[in-house]
C-alpha cells in the first residue's frame, strides 16, 4: 500500500473571458490520483468538506479507485483560483483549512495504523508548510520513516507561505527525512535567492549524507528535469507537445517517478541501501518516464494525470 498525505481542494480555474470551472485539485491529491492510474493501491490521508465541493471530491477519488479512510468534516472544502495566462500558465490564489482529521491520530498524537502497511509515503506542498497541520504531518513521516519510503516535493506557494526563512527550515526539516525529493526550479530559486537550483539540490543530497535523500530530482519546464543521485547526474529533455496549461505537470511528473520505482521494486525501508545504489542511467530511465508522464498532463486541460496504457504507448 502506498500512502499520499496532504491536502485536497478544488482548482477554480479562469481561463481569459471565461467563467470560473471547478476541477478537483491540491498537490498530494493530484499525486495519489496519479499513482493510482498508473496501478497502484494507494490511500489518500487529507481534510476536505460534507459541502458540495466536498462531494466533487470524494466522487473524483472514488472514480480513481484512491482509498480514503477518513471521512469528510463540517469545515469547508479548500479552494484554489486558478488564473491561467494566454499561454496557459497558472497563477494561484487560496482560501484554506488544513490540518489532519483527528482519526489519523492515536491518544499520544502519533499517527495511527492507517500508515502500518504503508511501504512508501508522499507528501509535501502546502501540507508541509502551513499550521496546524504542517506539525502533524511531520509526525506522520517520523512515525512511517522506519517502515516506508519517504518522498517529498516542496511545491512552494510564496503567496500563502510568505517567510522564506521559515519556508526554507520547513523544507530542509522533511528533506533530511526523504529518500526521494523533487522540485522546480522555481522552488529552490525562492528557497535559495542566488544560487543555481542544481546547486541547492546537490547540497540537499550532500547535506543528508548517509541519512538524506538518495535521489533528488528539479524540475525545468521546458528545458527538462534533471536529476542527482549518489553515483553521478541525469537529465533528459521533455517530449514536444502541444502545451494547453501546466496545472498539475508536476504532480504528475512525482507519480510517475514514484510508480516507477515501486516497478522496480525499490520502495521499502528494507531498500533504502539498494535505493542508495541507483546508478545515473537507471536515475534517467526513471525521469524519462515521469517527463512523458507530465507531457501528457500538460498537453490537456486541468490536472488530468494519464494512465499506465497512455504512458506504455508514449
Amino acid at each position: 500500500m502506498l500512502t499520499v498525505i496532504g491536502e485536497t481542494l478544488i482548482d477554480e480555474v479562469v481561463r481569459p473571458g471565461r467563467e470560473a470551472v471547478p476541477h478537483v485539485g491540491g498537490s498530494p491529491m493530484n499525486v495519489a490520483v496519479g499513482l493510482a492510474r498508473l496501478g497502484h493501491p494507494v490511500q489518500f490521508l487529507g481534510r476536505f468538506g460534507k459541502d458540495a465541493y466536498g462531494a466533487l471530491v470524494t466522487a473524483h477519488l472514488k472514480e480513481n479507485d484512491v482509498l480514503v479512510p477518513v471521512t469528510p468534516d463540517s469545515r469547508p472544502t479548500s479552494i484554489a483560483r486558478a488564473v491561467l495566462d494566454g499561454n496557459g500558465a497558472a497563477s494561484y490564489e487560496f482560501t484554506l483549512d488544513w490540518e489532519l482529521p483527528a482519526a489519523l491520530s492515536g491518544p499520544d498524537g502519533m499517527p495511527n495504523f492507517m500508515l502500518a502497511a504503508t511501504t512508501l509515503l508522499h507528501t509535501g506542498s502546502i501540507a508541509a508548510m502551513l499550521a496546524p497541520g504542517a506539525d502533524q504531518v511531520f509526525d506522520a513521516v517520523v512515525a512511517a520513516h522506519p517502515s516506508a519510503t519517504i518522498s517529498y516535493d516542496p511545491n512552494c506557494r510564496p503567496t500563502i507561505i510568505k517567510d522564506v526563512a521559515f519556508a526554507r527550515a520547513q523544507a530542509e526539516k522533511f528533506v533530511r527525512l526523504a529518500d526521494i525529493v523533487k522540485a522546480s526550479d522555481e522552488d529552490l530559486e525562492w528557497l535559495y535567492p542566488g544560487t543555481d537550483p542544481l546547486v541547492a539540490a546537490r547540497r540537499w543530497l550532500a547535506d543528508g549524507g548517509a541519512e538524506g535523500p538518495a535521489v533528488v530530482v528539479v524540475t525545468r519546464g521546458g528545458e527538462g528535469p534533471w536529476a542527482v543521485c549518489a553515483a553521478g547526474e541525469a537529465e533528459c529533455a521533455v517530449p514536444a507537445v502541444k502545451v494547453v496549461d501546466t496545472v498539475g505537470a508536476g504532480d504528475s511528473f512525482m507519480a510517475a517517478l514514484l510508480a516507477a520505482l515501486v516497478d522496480r521494486e525499490l520502495d521499502g525501508a528494507q531498500r533504502r541501501t539498494t535505493l542508495r545504489a541507483i546508478t545515473a542511467e537507471q536515475l534517467e530511465e526513471l525521469i524519462r518516464y515521469a517527463a512523458r508522464a507530465a507531457a501528457i498532463t500538460v498537453s490537456r486541460a486541468g490536472a488530468n494525470p494519464p494512465n499506465r496504457t497512455e504512458l506504455q504507448e508514449g
